[in-house]
Formats: structure tokens, C-alpha cells, sequence
């Protein structure tokens, strides 16, 4: 997770109960003022007062409430964008970027295309090195890319000052979705690219039921995964930024884009009945 705005929301959840805490004082000292206006049966002790109670509800019975979950059967294909970049600051950059596209015909056949690409742009004569990149010496970020996780992991790890890095994965049902810049390199499951003498480095790879992308400088690397679930563990999307240097720039951005079917209304009136016999279990 991106370091900055964790420590952000750690200082908006703090702040936040701070407040509530605050009004929770101002609201009890109210009361208290108040009391004889309050109605006998909200009075503590009265015999009309009822508790509240609670009684613990299983996945069996949570599985078929309605408004939870879209079901396996509503989706009718998506678009995956993934897309990682590196700006340095004696303007080298890297980029690595693919879209994996799956749409459903009216046969219910599934299709799928993929596209890739990668750049790496170095003005510097003679190629990029780590003493005109920025990177800092005697330094290292390290570990992260030994992480195992279950689900979704964003990590930063920076050694270095002015840098700017983020990690974002979204996730969304809008069929009219804003796509990530359109890709060049179509039917390509891969691309790789490199300056002159290999100190920046970008590829992107779809295989294995899985996507690879890596940008490797002299400050760091950033890589996003996704691996497909085996016997061992589930399946697991990944990013990480792992920054040694002063003011680079790097972005890590995921984009998954669920295609859902137009229900007629037959479907949507048969879909209610079933939900609701299903409840009256």
C-alpha cells in the first residue's frame, strides 16, 4: 500500500474518533441535562423498553440474500488494463503496458485478445548509469518481492527522498468504462524493452494463466502479477514499488472492467420470484 496514503487515513481514522468521541461527551451531557423530558418507556429499567438483540447469521443463509454478490452468470466478459511506468530525473523513462480483452457473442462462445507493449526512452549519451539517475548510493529496498498473499497486495518500499509512487487497482461493472491509452501492439502475449547498455529495462508477459510485468532502473523496480490459483494457495494479484533513489516517479495501475448481460425484464421478474422463494427457506 502506498506508504503516504496509509499514513493519511491512519490520520483521518484517529481524527474521526476523536470526533465521534467528542460528540458522543456533548450528546451524553445533553442528555443528562434533559433527562425529565425524556418518555418513561425510554427510561433505563422500564418495563417497555425491549434490547436489542442479535443472533449471528451463517454464509448458507448470507449466500442467498440478494444485493451481495453478482453471480458467475451475469458476466458476459471484461477488459484488463495494466500498465506500469518510471519517469527518472534526467528524463529516462520506462513503460510497460497490456490489455487482455474476453467478450461473449450471442452463441455464448468466448473470445479473447491480448495486446502489449513496452518502451524505454534514455536522452542520456552513453545510456543511463546510476550515477546520473538519481539513484542513491550505499542504499537498497528490498523483501517486498517475497510477500505471499492470498487476494490483493500493494506494497512500497522507498529508500530516498522527493520520489512520487503509487499502486492502484480498480475494479468495476461500468460497461462504458474509461480505458486505460490504447496499445499499438496487438496479438502480442509479450514485449520487452531495453536502452543501450541495460540499465532500464521493461517487459510485460501473458502466460501461464497469469500476467508478468517488470520495469527494472538503477533506483528500483516496480512489478505487478497476477498468478493463478493452484493447490498451494489462491489466486493473487500483486504490486510492488521498490524505490532506492531521490525524485523518481513510478505508477503501478490495474483496471478491471466486468462486462455485465442486459436482463429482459422475463429474466429480471423470474430472477425476484427465485430470490424470494430461496429466502423463504
Amino acid at each position: 500500500m502506498n506508504r503516504n496514503l496509509s499514513q493519511c487515513g491512519i490520520a483521518a481514522g484517529i481524527c474521526a474518533l476523536a470526533c465521534a468521541w467528542s460528540s458522543s461527551a456533548c450528546a451524553a451531557e445533553s442528555l443528562a441535562s434533559t433527562q425529565a423530558a425524556v418518555p418513561a418507556f425510554l427510561a433505563a429499567g422500564a418495563p417497555d423498553m425491549q434490547p436489542v438483540r442479535c443472533e449471528p447469521v451463517g454464509d448458507d443463509v448470507l449466500a442467498h440474500q440478494t444485493g451481495k454478490y453478482a453471480g458467475s452468470d451475469m458476466i458476459s466478459g471484461f477488459v484488463l488494463n495494466v500498465l506500469s511506468q518510471w519517469q527518472l530525473p534526467n528524463g529516462a523513462s520506462a513503460v510497460a503496458q497490456g490489455a487482455l480483452t474476453v467478450a461473449q457473442n450471442a452463441a455464448n462462445q468466448l473470445s479473447a485478445t491480448v495486446q502489449t507493449t513496452a518502451h524505454v526512452t534514455d536522452p542520456v549519451p552513453g545510456g543511463t548509469t546510476a550515477a546520473n539517475s538519481g539513484a542513491t548510493p550505499n542504499t537498497s529496498a528490498t523483501g517486498g518481492q517475497n510477500v505471499s498473499v492470498n487476494g490483493v497486495s500493494q506494497i512500497t518500499q522507498v529508500a530516498g527522498n522527493g520520489n512520487v509512487g503509487s499502486n492502484a487497482a480498480t475494479i468495476n461493472y461500468n460497461n462504458s468504462a474509461p480505458q486505460l491509452p490504447v496499445i499499438a501492439g496487438a496479438n502480442q502475449p509479450s514485449a520487452s524493452a531495453s536502452n543501450a547498455n541495460g540499465t532500464i529495462q521493461a517487459g510485460i508477459a501473458f502466460g501461464g494463466n497469469g500476467i508478468n510485468v517488470t520495469l527494472q532502473t538503477p533506483a528500483g523496480m516496480a512489478t505487478q502479477n497476477i498468478l493463478p490459483s493452484n493447490a498451494q494457495q489462491a489466486g493473487a494479484i500483486a504490486q510492488l514499488l521498490q524505490v532506492a533513489g531521490n525524485n523518481q516517479q513510478v505508477a503501478n495501475q490495474l483496471q478491471l472492467s466486468l462486462q455485465t448481460q442486459q436482463l429482459s425484464a422475463q429474466m429480471i421478474r423470474q430472477a425476484g420470484v427465485l430470490q424470494a422463494l430461496r429466502n423463504t427457506r
